[in-house]
């Protein structure tokens, strides 16, 4: 593996590297991973026995540029990339490992890891239903409109990763059940959508990966938008954590010029480019082609925004926040947001308490400069919206968490200060029971009725 490399902006020409083929590793190459051929066979099997509920891909970029094997299992990365017994709950992996011990066949196996699949929450936050558009009387398959200024599109090409993160929310996207999948690959369904809705400023293509597309299938999705019709677009934002696992793709891939094109013909027409980069450790910046992907990026005039969430064995220490954040910033990036882990597949593996949260956050903050301050957190992702803790304080003589929304479901909502009880224990808002004497949150009576109002609508529809 290289070592750590500290260079800056200052890159070589794209000229310089090297071009590489991508080689990629699924739950049935495990064991053909060169690199893992000397761990302990009890880890070995741990991670065959994970895989069959969790999805499991990596490339040979992130095996032989990222991880450290000196430092297996402890590497960040490798806890990023490869799945550890503790993802499944206990009965859960016994139950798994017992039927992989008597080599049962796949048919006998099949119902049990879909019954714990179903028990992992595979859709949060109302993915399924209270975020699903409709256009024409009609639910929209493959697109989310949560907020009003914000929909969210699936491209159905864009539906894989270059890797696989082990936290990743939209894991039940990866695992082959077309029940648990939602994605389009209706360009036109989704340029109507936004020419009716002209409260829309904002698109979000997400995934999966949408950088894991050709540039001619990416394009179909974004040259649309330059029309006039769809002035009010504009905002493009692009979830990707293709500068991680995959940066040849802006730099050596055939079509990586393609690309960068789009990016500058959006720019140029007069479109904000916002490339939302996932980054979960500063190790995964260290390398010059990601730095040189980085670069040129930048210089489409597309701006890159950083987020990640706050992950136990990954990254949960304010010296590392602290780190990658002064890092993005050194780069030309924007840090933008640290997540709470979200309420779905492995979250007992990777949670942190919310106070230990806030105090991660906090103790980061005071370690970097002024322009790394732009990161919001720790913010919780959670059905009503994105809630975040501001602080613990006390109140008329009770310790309280201090909350705040971010985004809501309604924007009357956003600013609004409001008051949880004080648990060390709270992973999750709804772990959380208002303060101060409140029979409930300010918000959740309206919540309610619009689960409700939505509920009704797509009964009407279907």
């Amino acid at each position: 593996m290289n070592q750590s490399v500290n260079i800056e902006l200052g890159s070589p020409a794209a000229e310089a590297f090297e071009a590489r083929q991508f080689k990629v590793y699924t739950h049935r190459q495990l064991d053909k991973i060169e690199a893992i051929q000397n761990l302990p066979d009890d880890l070995r099997f741990d991670m065959r026995v994970v895989s069959q509920v969790l999805p499991f891909r990596v490339n040979e970029y992130v095996i032989e540029e990222l991880i450290d094997w000196d430092r297996v299992p402890e590497d960040p990365v490798f806890q990023l990339t490869f799945p550890q017994r503790g993802m499944l709950l206990p009965e859960h992996f016994e139950e798994v490992a017992e039927l992989m011990r008597r080599e049962a066949s796949a048919a006998e196996m099949k119902p049990v890891i879909e019954r714990i699949r179903s028990e992992l929450n595979p859709h949060p936050a109302g993915q399924m239903d209270l975020n699903l558009p409709l256009l024409d009387g009609e639910p929209l398959p493959g697109m989310q409109h949560k907020y009003r200024e914000t929909v969210l599109f699936f491209p159905s090409q864009g539906q894989v990763c270059h890797s696989y993160c082990t936290f990743c929310f939209r894991w039940a996207q990866f695992v082959g059940d077309k029940d648990l999948k939602f994605a389009s690959n209706e360009a036109d369904s989704l340029h109507r959508y936004l020419a009716e809705h002209t409260e829309v400023t904002d698109l979000l293509m997400t995934g999966g990966d949408p950088m894991v597309m050709k540039a001619k299938h990416l394009r179909q999705y974004l040259e649309g938008l330059m029309a006039p019709e769809l002035d009010h677009v504009q905002d493009i934002r692009i979830g990707t954590k293709s500068l991680t696992f995959w940066p040849y793709r802006f730099v050596t891939d055939p079509d990586a010029e393609d690309i960068l094109e789009l990016f500058r013909e959006l720019v140029a027409a007069g479109k904000h480019v916002a490339f939302m980069a996932h980054f979960n450790h500063w190790k995964e910046m260290d390398t010059p082609i990601c730095r040189e992907a980085i670069r040129r990026i930048r210089a489409t005039g597309a701006e890159i925004r950083t987020q990640a969430p706050l992950l136990k064995h990954i990254n949960d220490d304010a010296d590392q926040w602290a780190r990658m954040w002064t890092t993005q910033v050194r780069l030309g990036m924007i840090p933008y947001y640290m997540f709470v882990e979200r309420d779905t597949g492995a979250r007992h593996y990777f949670e942190v308490p919310l106070v230990r949260a806030w105090e991660i956050y906090r103790e980061a903050m005071k370690q970097v400069p002024g322009l790394a301050r732009t990161a919001r957190g720790p913010s919780m992702s959670a059905d009503p919206g994105k809630v975040e803790i501001q602080g613990v304080t006390e109140i008329q003589g009770e310790k309280v968490f201090v909350l705040r929304f971010i985004q809501g479901r309604d924007s009357d909502w956003v600013q609004r200060p409001f008051f949880a009880k004080y648990d060390e224990e709270a992973t999750w808002l709804n772990h959380l029971q208002p303060a101060l004497g409140e029979s409930e949150f300010f918000y959740e009576a309206e919540f309610t009725a619009m689960k409700d109002e939505k509920q009704a609508l797509i009964m009407k529809a279907s």
